[in-house]
């Protein structure tokens, strides 16, 4: 079927009320943005129920691909539009249109918006069935048809569509708030990045470095894993913070079992200083619970002592093997297998406590006075700006 029309699905923005219309002009701006690339060869109609894209080109010349990349979007259909209202009119132009379709069995639905349309639904549905089964021989199956043909009746005309694409859900960016994401280079943390920005949240990313223990290599791999997340936010912020000397004096005066604690608690502490500077409200990380020492309840506790901030952990509950496929689904899983290590990787930590206490914590960090390294850090943050030069904001 050639269509002419797309029609963008909401999904969970019906639970929106009062605040709907706000998340649909987010979704519209997205869009726009998204298409930018094939500008001039559509128009938008933005309703509280649907957005039409309406194709000013031949659809054989119109990719669709970047709707379904855009959070916010539950599904499309490909539409063909024809201001009619005439049941005789409709019955034929089903005909027409189901005929070019592949398969043996076939549903009609037909949905009445226009409820001045002088027939029910059920009419509608039995007037074009009626006519597919005289002249074709397809045969219904009203629980798994090959051919699900669509018919739904407006004010402005009648729109029919036998395909519907899935897309990404959630929210439409930005919708949701903006967060700071801490970003290492692995699998998980941009696995939990995409997950972020797919619930409308605007992510941007603090990585600690930590020269001459590691390399340019692990900054060209979190600029190209975060190209890879710009078809999902096209603009995203990467900060780049100085955490050698940090690092160093965690080593120095920790005693066994700790570093890694120490260590996550000073990058807590840093985040969360940045993320104030930012006037962002909330903080993420690629933690799952159990995966490693420093993810264990009693660690996270400990670790999250030092701030105030929301911590959101959008792979909580997730295992490998999940994150993994994610990973692999959104093209991120071959860059962050590079062998490149972060700073949590560096040094050697035998025997980390996957049960430390607070009060252990507070008497290490009694050693020396850190707040003056986090200043320093703090103040000379690198910024790299990753984004997707096809797009406008």
């Amino acid at each position: 079927m050639e269509y002419n029309v797309i029609i963008v699905r909401f999904g969970e923005l019906s639970t929106k009320g009062k605040n709907r219309k706000d998340f649909i002009f987010k979704l519209a701006k997205s869009i726009t943005r998204n298409l930018l690339g094939i500008n001039k060869t559509y128009t938008l109609d933005v309703r509280h129920d649907h957005i039409y894209i309406n194709l000013l080109i031949n659809s054989n010349e119109f990719d669709y691909t970047p709707l379904l990349k855009i959070s916010g979007i539950n599904g499309i259909s490909l539409a063909y539009k024809k201001e009619i209202y005439d049941l005789d009119d409709i019955v034929d132009t089903s005909l027409k249109l189901i005929k070019e379709e592949n398969g043996t069995t076939f549903k009609i639905r037909a949905k009445r918006n226009d409820k001045s349309f002088p027939y029910i639904s059920d009419e509608i549905n039995r007037a074009v069935a009626s006519k597919i089964l005289k002249n074709t021989s397809l045969k219904v199956d009203v629980h798994n048809p090959d051919i699900l043909l669509s018919i739904e009746i407006h004010l402005e005309g009648t729109y029919f569509y036998t395909k519907t694409l899935k897309g990404m859900g959630g929210y439409p960016l930005g919708s949701t708030g903006r967060i700071l994401m801490m970003l290492s280079g692995g699998i998980d943390s941009p696995v939990a990045t995409y997950l972020l920005m797919k619930r409308g949240v605007e992510v941007s990313c603090i990585h600690f470095s930590s020269p001459p223990y590691t390399n340019q290599g692990v900054i060209i791999k979190l600029q190209d894993l975060l190209s890879k997340l710009n078809i999902y936010q096209p603009k995203i912020n990467l900060y780049i913070v100085p955490f050698t000397k940090i690092q160093e004096k965690i080593y120095e005066v920790s005693k066994e079992g700790y570093p890694i604690t120490i260590m996550r608690r000073m990058m807590y502490r840093l985040a969360s200083k940045l993320a104030n500077r930012l006037h962002i409200n909330a903080l993420a990380t690629g933690e799952s619970i159990g995966q490693v020492a420093s993810q264990t309840l009693e660690s996270l506790k400990a670790i999250n002592e030092v701030t105030n901030l929301p911590i959101i952990r959008p792979l909580a509950t997730y295992d490998k093997v999940d994150i993994i496929n994610i990973s692999k689904d959104i093209d991120t899983y071959e860059i962050s297998i590079r062998p490149y290590e972060d700073c949590c990787t560096i040094f050697t930590n035998k025997n980390p406590k996957t049960k430390p206490k607070i009060e252990d914590c507070l008497e290490i960090e009694k050693l020396y006075d850190f707040e003056e390294l986090l200043n320093e850090a703090i103040d000379n943050i690198e910024l790299k700006i990753i984004e997707d030069k096809t797009t406008i904001f």
